[in-house]
C-alpha cells in the first residue's frame, strides 16, 4: 500500500469504515494482508442517517469488527445530513475525536483511484486552480490514504478472491448528489464518446498538478523574502518594486503566502484585487484584505498589515506663556515636554522651536493631525496630509506626529516637519521656547 512508508509497525490508527467495498478491503489488508505492518487497529464507522435503513450499517459494522477482533467505534449525526458536504464535515471531526480519544496517530481512508479521477473532474467543472487540480492527497495532516493508487476493479478482485461480502449503500446510485452523476453517467460517456482513458488521464492531470504545486511552494517562500523588507508580528513592509517586478501570477503566489502568514487567506477574487492595488494603488491609499487585514502602499514601500485600533490621544494644553512641564500622548506615543520664556536646557533641544509670544493665541495645544488640517508656510497654506507626504511620513506613522496648534486653532508646529511662519521670534519681545521628547509606547 502507498502508506507504507508512513505506518510503523505495532502503532495505533483509526480506519473509517463504512461497510461497503472500499473500506472493507482496506480494513482486512490491515487486519490479514501478507508483508504489511503488524497496526494496533480502532475502526470507527459514523452513521450520517442519509436514509433509513443507515442503522443497519452500523450494527453490521460492529458485528464484522467483533469477528475480524477490531476495536470499533460508532457514531452519528444526531439529524439526518442532506449534503455531501455536511456529511464529510461531521464524518471527519467525528474520526478525528476518535483518534484523540484512543490516541492513535493516523487516520485511514479508503479513497481509491476513481475517487481521484472523479475529483479531478468535479473540480475542473467548478473552475478551479491548479492547486485544485491535484485532487485528494495521498497525505492530509493526519489522514493517510493507502488505495489512492488502487483502481475500484482492482479492490473487486480483491473481495473476490477473499470472499468478501460489503454492504451495498443504495443511495450511491442517487442522482441528486454530483459524484454519483460524474460516476454514472459523466465518466462513462466521456469513455465511451470523447476519451477512452479519461480517468487515468484525470488521475495523470493530479498526479502533474501537485509535482507543480510542490515546485512553486519551493519557489515562492524565496521570491517572498526577496521583497521583505522589514516584519513583525502584526506587519510586513514590502519593497513595490520587487513585488511589481514580478509577473502577476508570481506577484500573486507571494500575495497569499504572505496574507497566510498573518493568518488569513485569499480566494481568486481576493486575490486579483490586492495584485491591481499592488500595481495601481496610489501611495496613502490602502485595501481591505479577509481576516482583518490591510494593505497600504507608503510611497514605494506596501504595508500588510493587521488593522489594529488607533492607539490613544491624551491631550496636553499650555494656558500661558511661562514655564512648565507635562506630557502627552498621540496614537499610543507617550510624549514630554517642556515649555519656558527662558532658553531651554540641553536636554531638550534635539526636538524644539521659538515663537513670538505676541504673535501666538494662548492657550497651546498638542493632539494629533485631523483632516483638513492647514499649516501657513512662506509660499502659502497647505494640507498637513500634504505636508506629511512630501516629509514622506507614511500614512501608517502620521498619527505619532504631533501637532501643536494655539487657541485660534492655528497649526503652529509639526516637530521634525514643519513649524508655521508668521509667527518667528521678534528682537526685543518675549520668546517662547518649547521642545518635545519622545518616551515611546504608552
Amino acid at each position: 500500500m502507498s502508506a507504507r512508508g508512513h505506518l510503523v509497525t505495532g502503532e495505533r490508527v483509526v480506519v473509517a469504515v463504512s461497510g461497503g467495498l472500499d473500506s472493507m478491503v482496506l480494513l482486512h489488508l490491515l487486519r490479514f494482508g501478507p508483508g504489511l505492518p503488524r497496526l494496533e487497529l480502532v475502526a470507527a464507522h459514523f452513521d450520517h442517517r442519509m436514509r433509513p435503513d443507515s442503522g443497519d450499517d452500523a450494527r453490521w459494522v460492529e458485528g464484522l469488527a467483533r469477528a475480524w477482533e477490531v476495536p470499533v467505534e460508532v457514531g452519528g449525526a444526531e439529524t439526518p445530513l442532506i449534503s455531501e458536504a455536511a456529511a464529510r464535515e461531521a464524518r471527519y471531526a467525528f474520526l478525528e475525536a476518535v483518534r484523540a480519544r484512543s490516541g492513535a496517530r493516523w487516520i485511514l481512508t479508503a479513497h481509491h483511484a476513481d475517487d481521484q479521477a472523479e475529483t479531478v473532474l468535479f473540480r475542473i467543472a467548478r473552475g478551479t486552480g491548479l492547486a485544485g487540480l491535484r485532487g485528494i492527497p495521498s497525505r492530509r495532516g493526519v489522514i493517510l490514504r493507502p488505495l489512492l493508487s488502487f483502481w475500484r476493479e482492482e479492490l473487486e478482485a480483491y473481495v473476490s478472491a477473499e470472499g468478501l461480502t460489503p454492504r451495498v449503500d443504495h443511495t450511491n446510485e442517487e442522482r441528486r448528489f454530483a459524484r454519483n452523476v460524474l460516476r454514472h453517467d459523466v465518466l462513462p460517456q466521456l469513455e465511451a464518446s470523447v476519451a477512452p482513458g479519461v480517468r487515468k488521464a484525470l488521475v495523470r492531470l493530479a498526479r502533474l498538478a501537485a509535482h507543480e504545486e510542490r515546485a512553486w511552494r519551493g519557489l515562492v517562500p524565496g521570491l517572498a523574502e526577496a521583497a521583505i523588507l522589514e516584519r513583525s508580528a502584526d506587519q510586513i513592509v514590502l519593497a513595490r518594486s520587487v513585488l511589481v517586478g514580478y509577473p502577476s501570477a508570481v506577484g500573486a503566489r507571494v500575495l497569499r503566502v504572505l496574507v497566510r502568514r498573518l493568518g488569513s487567506g485569499l480566494d481568486e477574487a481576493g486575490t486579483r484585487a490586492a495584485v491591481e492595488f499592488t500595481r495601481s494603488g496610489m501611495s496613502g491609499r490602502s485595501h481591505s484584505l479577509p481576516g482583518g487585514l490591510m494593505l497600504s502602499r507608503e510611497f514605494d514601500r506596501l504595508v500588510l498589515a493587521r488593522a489594529v485600533a488607533r492607539g490613544s490621544d491624551e491631550l496636553l494644553e499650555i494656558g500661558t506663556a511661562g514655564s512648565g512641564e507635562g506630557w502627552f500622548e498621540v496614537d499610543g506615543r507617550r510624549v514630554a515636554a517642556r515649555w519656558s520664556l527662558e532658553a531651554l536646557a540641553p536636554e531638550w533641544l534635539s526636538e524644539h522651536e521659538a515663537f513670538a509670544s505676541a504673535l501666538i493665541v494662548f492657550p497651546l495645544r498638542f493632539r494629533s493631525w485631523r483632516p483638513g488640517d492647514r499649516i501657513r508656510l512662506p509660499y502659502g497654506s497647505k494640507k498637513l496630509k500634504k505636508v506629511l507626504s512630501e516629509a514622506r511620513i507614511p500614512v501608517s506613522g502620521r498619527g505619532q506626529v504631533p501637532v501643536l496648534v494655539d487657541g485660534a486653532e492655528r497649526v503652529l508646529w509639526l516637530p521634525g516637519v514643519a513649524r508655521a511662519s508668521g509667527t518667528e521670534p521678534v528682537p526685543g519681545e518675549d520668546i517662547f521656547h518649547i521642545g518635545i521628547r519622545n518616551e515611546g509606547r504608552a
